[in-house]
């Protein structure tokens, strides 16, 4: 099954069909940099993350760009508040924004362009509307007339006669259509501006988009992306001045993802309403965070619930401990699969154990045709608990030597690490790797108290015993007594914080 999107635009879920075959070429709408990132926020960086993921993953070259609006009313009135200038305001809230997807484990942008140094793009634009008639200057202003666009209202499915003016307007008294929106806004005293053929002014916020996404992915890219609070009026007046400049489509496929809720109410900085998003990583860590923004179809909305996020979190921990016990499986089981005791880590399974294909096929191709349908993320990491109960009951197998479980084990391992951390960024490898170097430091001192442990209830002295094993579990270790002798590992949860 070929990758199949849901288009705001045309309204249903169409074939996606990249301008260029082999290459993707995507934007986002990214961060006014005027505040912290609040989760709503991190939903559309991790939907449309996944989703580049997924193309890249099926060997698409990906060029994604997401935009800053480093000038905005907004960024202007909190430099005033805090008695500095909007630069600073938005230098700060951008290297935040940045390090913040950073933790949350979204993938760098290829390229993020910022509105400031796309004014001449801009104005250029501008420019070309002036010249057809489809926009006017007015006291140093310049609006777009909305009228001039006949198919205005078409990607939010309204009718012009009943819309009424929407955001990033200027004063009524000098449009000539109530419905006009303004791409240039004369300067005010004491705000920043810049020369133009108009006067010294600033970019409207809509012009912005249009301008830096044609500028760095050219005419009909592939795929414009955002929350859907921006379908109207912000996207439908990319489209507007971009297809009215140029005569061409804008963008060939539109996807949309849902608001994140408290309750009723979308999560939004004007409500009052938000929780940040670098104190939720923190909190629940990336891992499983992620794994609770992918909770939910895209498109729907998703209401923050903290039981809902700690659901998330058992689940990240669940394929977490399955890795972790299928190393400590196989090294416990290695002398009889040809293993060395010490070689612990998956690759180096790899390396004696051949991975067993076929027990994995089925769960490659459910988790494929998940995303391949409209992204849909729940179905595909319902694949992922599947592949991990049948992990879980054959590493039963392996204890009892059974080399074909092995291999199974082997290749269940090796799919869940690569669907999970490669498509969804889930951090697995990155948790394992820090549980093996933990392990690898106290594995001395975890031995010598088994020892010891071992050495007590052998003398019957149930005390001391217990004395040892509640010193084992102070180090975040999970013991096991097993015929042959006792099995530990690390405790998956203490790599979260570790």
């Amino acid at each position: 099954m070929a990758l199949h999107l849901y288009d705001t635009l045309r309204r249903e879920k169409v074939l996606f069909e990249p301008r260029e075959p082999g290459r993707v070429s995507m934007y986002l709408c990214g961060p006014t940099v005027q505040a912290d990132a609040h989760i709503g926020h991190g939903r559309a960086a991790v939907v449309f993350d996944v989703l580049r993921r997924w193309l890249a993953h099926q060997g698409s070259e990906v060029l994604f760009v997401r935009n800053v609006t480093d000038v905005d009313d907004k960024i202007i009135m909190r430099a005033r508040r805090e008695k500095t200038t909007f630069a600073q305001v938005a230098e700060k809230y951008d290297r935040a924004y940045n390090r913040t997807l950073d933790e949350l484990g979204v993938l760098p942008a290829d390229i993020q362009p910022h509105a400031t140094g796309h004014l001449l793009e801009m104005q250029a634009m501008i420019a070309e509307l002036i010249e057809q008639g489809k926009a006017y200057e007015a006291e140093g202003n310049v609006l777009f007339r909305v009228r001039s666009f006949p198919e205005y209202g078409r990607l939010s499915n309204r009718r012009i006669d009943d819309m009424q003016q929407g955001e990033d307007v200027v004063g009524s008294e000098i449009k000539q259509d109530p419905l006009d929106f303004a791409m240039w806004k004369a300067a005010k005293p004491g705000e920043p501006c810049w020369p133009s053929p108009w006067g010294p002014g600033r970019p409207g916020w809509h012009i912005e988009c249009s301008a830096m996404a044609a500028a760095h992915l050219g005419g009909q890219f592939d795929i414009h992306g955002g929350g859907l609070d921006l379908v109207f009026p912000h996207h439908e007046n990319e489209i507007a001045q971009y297809e009215a400049a140029r005569g061409e489509p804008f963008a060939r496929h539109w996807v949309h993802n849902g608001m994140v809720q408290l309750g009723d109410d979308k999560m939004s900085k004007s409500e009052g309403n938000v929780i940040g998003l670098e104190e939720a990583t923190l909190r629940w860590g990336a891992g499983p965070l992620r794994l609770w923004y992918l909770s939910g179809h895209h498109r729907s909305p998703l209401v923050f619930e903290e039981d809902r996020v700690q659901e998330a979190s058992t689940s990240w921990e669940r394929f977490l401990t399955f890795l972790v016990t299928a190393v400590a499986t196989l090294r416990a089981n290695g002398e009889a699969f040809g293993l060395e005791v010490q070689r612990a880590r998956l690759v180096d399974v790899e390396a004696v154990l051949a991975p067993d294909s076929a027990a994995v096929e089925s769960y490659l191709l459910e988790f494929a045709e998940a995303l391949d349908d409209d992204l849909n993320a729940p179905r595909a990491v319902a694949a992922l608990h599947r592949l991990v109960n049948d992990g879980f009951e054959r590493l039963q197998k392996v204890d009892a030597g059974d080399l074909d479980a092995a291999r199974a084990v082997v290749a269940m391992s090796g799919t869940l690490i690569d669907l999970a951390d490669t498509v969804l960024g889930l951090g697995l490898q990155d948790a394992l790797d820090r549980a093996a170097r933990y392990s690898d430091r106290i594995a001395g001192v975890v031995d010598d108290l088994l020892a010891r442990r071992a050495d007590a209830r052998s003398a019957k002295d149930f005390v001391l015993a217990d004395a040892f094993r509640d010193d084992i579990a102070a180090l975040g270790v999970v013991v096991e007594d097993r015929p042959n002798g006792p099995r530990w590992y690390i405790d998956p949860m203490v790599t979260v914080n570790s």
